[in-house]
């Protein structure tokens, strides 16, 4: 069996952007991924649009995972959402805490991840693969790494099967991430999230936003092509292309691609990976 990847998108807005996504993915099924994900809005805004468009993968012939986040839910609410999604077929959640819509307090009956995953194992035992998120850089509200760490081991604890990271540029943050974690007796497998570089701009912003760091080199060379997307992109692929061969390398157990709805990129990552 080759190289396990799997694809992530987000829901779209318009009637168009769903024509759009539905050629993408079938674009994208040539590389056979294992599962595809799709995004869940702060609080749960994009909802519906999420079950629809797991909906349209498991009707597709794809294994979908959900994005299920738990910030400002309540345990009825949740309970009634796992009913719904297992009833559709789903056998994949990728459990968050999730952002809160500007303008809300914190409310609900659900602090953190953790939380969220000790209930689905307590309500629907093993139902689900539940994959929770990992920060090899640390994440942007956690005390120190050490805190962070301890924040994953309590995910594991509860009942993970595995982890997606968030997305790198460093693999040397990646295997010490995970050197940390199997020191800490946690085995369940940590796939690498990767970030294609569609663009200089957004993915700067978008980086700075997320706590994703961005190497300098990196940086400067992005900023240096000023509008010249054809550089940008080709820059790109040669260093995401690397990064992942290294991954590989290192013993990565897959990839999950953050696809953006587009597949150009993500193709030819996989076409250079032999991904077929």
């Amino acid at each position: 069996m080759g190289l396990p990847v799997s694809f992530e998108f987000f829901p779209p807005k318009t009637p168009e952007g769903v024509g759009k996504l539905r050629g993408v993915r079938r674009q994208l099924y040539a590389c056979a991924p294992q599962f595809c994900s799709v995004t869940y809005g702060a609080g749960g805004s994009t909802q519906a649009g999420t079950l629809a468009t797991v909906r349209e993968i498991l009707a597709e012939g794809v294994d979908a995972a959900s994005h299920f986040s738990c910030i400002g839910a309540t345990r009825d609410g949740v309970r009634a959402q796992l009913a719904e999604i297992k009833a559709m077929g789903v056998k994949r959640l990728v459990a968050l805490r999730g952002d809160l819509p500007s303008g809300y307090g914190m409310g609900g009956e659900f602090q953190y991840a953790s939380d969220l995953v000790a209930f689905i194992r307590a309500e629907t035992g093993r139902d689900f693969h539940i994959t929770v998120a990992a920060y090899p850089e640390m994440h942007p509200q956690a005390r120190s790494p050490e805190a962070d760490l301890q924040a994953f081991a309590t995910k594991v604890r509860a009942g993970a099967d595995s982890a997606i990271t968030q997305y790198f540029f460093n693999a040397e943050a990646y295997f010490r991430f995970v050197d940390e974690t199997r020191r800490a007796g946690l085995d369940v497998p940590v796939v690498p999230g990767i970030m294609p570089i569609l663009g200089a701009a957004q993915l700067l912003r978008f980086s700075d936003a997320c706590g994703a760091e961005v190497p300098r080199w990196i940086r400067l060379r992005l900023q240096g092509f000023g509008d010249d997307v054809a550089a940008i992109r080709a820059f790109g692929l040669d260093v995401v292309a690397r990064l992942c061969e290294q991954l590989v390398r290192g013993g990565a157990p897959g990839l999950h691609f953050y696809t953006m709805n587009q597949s150009a990129a993500t193709l030819e990552l996989c076409r250079r990976l032999g991904v077929e």
